[in-house]
């Protein structure tokens, strides 16, 4: 009998029911949500308009280098000479598939941006129409990813077999509820909070089952991370609030603004501290309740408390890496701006202190306190389920 089986044996335990239940009210509380703060096409329209409009957005278009050219820059004189590279390109889509578009000219010398690009490479030009001006945007680099995703896909079913087939359907799932839900939803001026709130709970309701099956194992697991959510929610809410995060430490962030009227940028950063600690929650919590109900197997005469006890046991381990897991995803994400500090010279304190920091370390710290209660939940609902069964009243 596998560990799951044991909390399948377990299916008439109260616990059980009173979790089943809760969990449904979470899932129509979430489907509530979504109805109330499904996007429609008019935010999203809206706010490309506007980009248009303040010549923040322009068409992207495939294309070839044909011609490289070094030569003297176009502003250059006798007094002060200047080299520069002139590229010109040949778009493979458009209305201006076939023609020759030269680009603007990069100055060898002091242009840190200038691409290292020979002929017959493939890259993605931007184009303006209400200037009619072209410029080099990024390498075409679809193919490449094309090719990873499909080596990832053979890699994972592979392995993974049914179960990890199940898990891309999750994961497309996901990135369909930020595409289609988060962003527009966003855009058309909902609070990012409830809108996080509810994505996040879309995903684990969604996602959960979807790679573990239904049963109750799933549902054990689902109620643990749907309450280390909140607790995560709750204490990023109030942290945020007592750092006085703005939301306005990127680029990005003050763009945004521009495009919509009336989103709360640091609502934005707590949404996005949310559902963040989504993808470590589940691994937690699925992984505590398979344990519980597997050493339950093996040692059927257990009592709650001596279950709990051998369940945290594993937990500690699990939760001890899992941290570190975080704090490695998110300062790895942040090494070039932590040069950037490096080379100012600064104090430790001043640097963490800089915001676009000290969300990061936020981030990290709440989002560890929700895995690190995802534990003890996790177990102590999965014991509850085990002990209560007829059987181990003996």
């Amino acid at each position: 009998m596998h560990d799951h089986e044991a909390l399948n044996a377990a299916s008439h335990s109260p616990v059980l029911r009173a979790i089943t239940i809760a969990v449904g009210l979470c899932l129509a509380a979430v489907l509530f949500g979504a109805v109330l703060l499904w996007p429609t096409a008019e935010g999203r329209e809206s706010a490309r308009e506007t980009a248009a409009a303040l010549g923040l957005a322009s068409e992207r278009i495939a294309a070839e280098i044909v011609v490289i050219e070094d030569g003297p820059c176009s502003y250059a004189s006798e007094d002060n000479p200047q080299e520069c590279r002139l590229f010109v390109a040949e778009p493979s889509e458009g209305e201006s598939e076939g023609t020759l578009v030269p680009l603007p000219e990069f100055n060898l010398e002091f242009d840190t941006s200038l691409p290292d690009l020979e002929v017959g490479d493939r890259v993605i030009l931007g184009y303006e129409p209400s200037t009619d001006f072209w410029f080099y945007a990024d390498r075409e680099r679809r193919g490449a990813l094309i090719g990873l995703t499909v080596l990832f896909v053979v890699v994972v079913i592979a392995l993974g077999r049914i179960r990890g087939a199940r898990a891309l359907l999750a994961m497309a799932g996901t990135l369909a509820v930020f595409a289609a839900f988060i962003a527009p939803s966003v855009l058309e001026g909902n609070d990012p909070v409830a809108v996080a709130v509810v994505a996040a709970g879309a995903i684990a309701v969604l996602g959960l089952p979807l790679t573990h099956g239904f049963g109750p194992t799933t549902t054990v697991a689902l109620a643990a991370t749907l309450a280390a959510l909140g607790l995560t929610l709750g204490l990023s809410a109030a942290f945020f609030e007592i750092a006085a995060f703005t939301g306005y430490a990127t680029e990005e962030s003050m763009v945004i603004p521009f495009l919509t009227e009336g989103i709360d940028m640091g609502a934005l950063l707590l949404g996005g501290a949310v559902i963040g600690a989504l993808g470590a929650l589940d691994d937690i919590t699925v992984t505590q309740v398979a344990t519980v109900a597997e050493v339950h197997r093996r040692s059927p005469g257990l009592g709650f408390s001596e279950l709990v006890q051998s369940g945290l046991r594993v937990g500690r381990e699990h939760i001890a890496s899992t941290v570190n897991t975080l704090l490695l995803a998110y300062t790895g994400a942040g090494i070039p701006i932590l040069l950037l500090f490096a080379v100012a010279d600064q104090p430790l304190g001043i640097v963490l202190n800089s915001e676009l920091i000290a969300v990061e370390v936020a981030r990290t710290l709440t989002g560890s306190m929700g895995l690190v209660a995802a534990t003890p939940l996790a177990t102590a609902l999965a014991a509850a389920v085990l002990v209560g069964r007829p059987s181990d009243h003996r």
